[in-house]
């Protein structure tokens, strides 16, 4: 009796980890800016997302994105040759951006801000994602971000000029869950 009671005392005091969720199909990533004055979109078809995520547990939530940059794509030949190359992704030598975020807030209703950290094009900043959770079999997060190019060193050069292509980019997201393995 005495055993059992110490066990059943350890379980409840052992710490409570966010579960695990890995990406699945039917997730997108985007990117949307303007040129010009004109309003481009764009995507990463091929990042990989890993949660960990319970909203009672927020303190061992846990968020890391990998985005590989030689898939990204705005449909348009042209500007996809340009971001591909040195003075934008440079993906010859950064192949990969990389968000990782370890400190969530609640924001109310079902919304929430991941404080991580970008790292593109060898340099990391910080970036807030804000997001809603659909919990459920299938649970949807659904996110937005801001994000200044400049600061990673994306479009120097000629492409430095804001009057030609604004330094803040808007980032999208929504990725479908499915419990890890």
């Amino acid at each position: 009796m005495r055993k059992t009671l110490l066990l059943l005392l350890a379980l409840a005091c052992a710490p409570v980890l966010a579960a695990d969720y890995v990406q699945q199909p039917g997730s997108t990533l985007a990117f949307a800016g303007k040129y010009q004055g004109e309003v481009f979109t764009g995507r990463f078809p091929a990042f990989t997302t890993r949660l960990a995520f319970d909203p009672a547990r927020l303190d061992a939530a846990r968020l890391d994105v990998a985005i590989p940059l030689a898939d990204a794509t705005t449909g348009n030949a042209d500007y996809d040759g340009e971001l591909l190359g040195a003075s934008f992704f440079d993906v010859a030598k950064f192949p990969q951006a990389r968000f990782t975020a370890a400190r969530f807030r609640a924001l109310g209703g079902n919304r929430y801000a991941a404080d991580g950290s970008l790292s593109l094009r060898g340099t990391s900043k910080p970036v807030t994602l804000e997001f809603t959770w659909t919990p459920g079999a299938r649970p949807v997060l659904a996110g937005k971000a801001t994000v200044s190019r400049l600061v990673f060193g994306v479009g120097g050069g000629d492409w430095a000029d804001t009057a030609l292509l604004p330094d803040a980019i808007a980032i999208s997201t929504r990725v479908v869950f499915a419990p890890g393995k």
